[in-house]
């Protein structure tokens, strides 16, 4: 059997630098260490990180419980009040945010100053996006994930758009529902909106538009495909949806544990990818065990 792993899988740079301010501080004296929300999206570090005692908590309520001196904002960022509040209550703040959210929250929060209506094209529930809500102005501010989102949009006395992406949404996705945006507006006025009235920001990182073209690269030509990462990580479920596109044999799996009862004999092509939150031992030992055990 021929195993490959893609080109572009694993720890991009701001889950990289997150984990490891997290690692050090759980090293530090001033203890004890907790993260605001999970530092990333990957069940096996955040449960490494707990036996080294870096707790999570998820709201301002547990961290006043805690008794932490220490607390990590995660990598996904935290609303503005969040973040003021938590400078503001005299414990050390290790801001572990990625600097590509980061930003984000500056694009927001200057056009939403400038009266600008925010448009964020992402998952609601995802915590980076309710991040970046919360440097927004209330009101002012849609989120859309998919077609029918965006053809609901009503944009109706909104002479000024500013439209920002999750960091982790698929490209092709964002540029169809721009496109839908673009189309209403032209429809509603009869022309062209100006530049300085339509502000389209595609804030999707390099690291994820890398990762996503390697992973479909890979699944369109490998008999079945395998994808590495957390099941509440958005970046690798929309991996697994673009591998899926492209190879009927797709696997979701957190690690060389979910291949067990697997039969991979019939395959003589295997792909592999990861999502931006798997470490490198873990994609290791699945590319060892499905070299040497399946």
């Amino acid at each position: 059997m021929k195993v490959e792993l893609a080109k572009k899988a694993g720890f991009c740079f701001g889950v990289n630098r997150a984990v490891e301010l997290a690692y050090q501080e759980a090293e530090c004296k001033e203890k004890p260490v907790c993260s605001f929300g999970p530092v990333i999206h990957n069940e096996e570090v955040i449960a490494d990180l707990q036996k080294k005692g870096v707790s999570v908590v998820n709201n301002l309520e547990e961290l006043k419980e805690s008794g932490c001196k220490t607390v990590i904002i995660r990598s996904h960022g935290v609303p503005e009040s969040v973040q003021k509040e938590l400078e503001a209550d005299g414990r050390k703040v290790i801001d572990a945010t990625c600097p590509f959210v980061k930003k984000i929250h500056s694009i927001v929060r200057e056009y939403s100053l400038k009266g600008y209506e925010i448009i964020i094209i992402g998952s609601p529930d995802h915590s980076e996006v309710q991040g970046i809500i919360g440097w927004s102005s209330p009101g002012h501010t849609m989120v859309i994930s998919d077609e029918k989102d965006a053809e609901e949009l009503n944009l109706s006395g909104k002479d000024k758009i500013c439209v920002v992406s999750q960091t982790t949404f698929n490209h092709n996705k964002f540029k169809y529902l721009v496109e839908i945006i673009r189309k209403k507006e032209y429809y509603k006025t009869g022309t062209v909106k100006k530049d300085t009235d339509l502000v389209i920001h595609n804030t999707i990182c390099s690291a994820t538009l890398e990762r996503q073209s390697a992973a479909a690269q890979l699944a369109g030509q490998v008999d079945a495909m395998i994808v590495i990462g957390g099941l509440s990580s958005s970046n690798t479920k929309k991996l697994y949806d673009i591998c899926s596109e492209h190879c009927k044999n797709t696997y979701f799996i957190q690690t060389k544990e979910d291949l067990r009862h697997s039969d991979f004999s019939r395959f003589g092509y295997v792909g592999i990818t990861a999502g931006a939150s798997t470490p490198n031992n873990i994609i290791e030992e699945v590319q060892k065990y499905v070299r040497n055990e399946l």
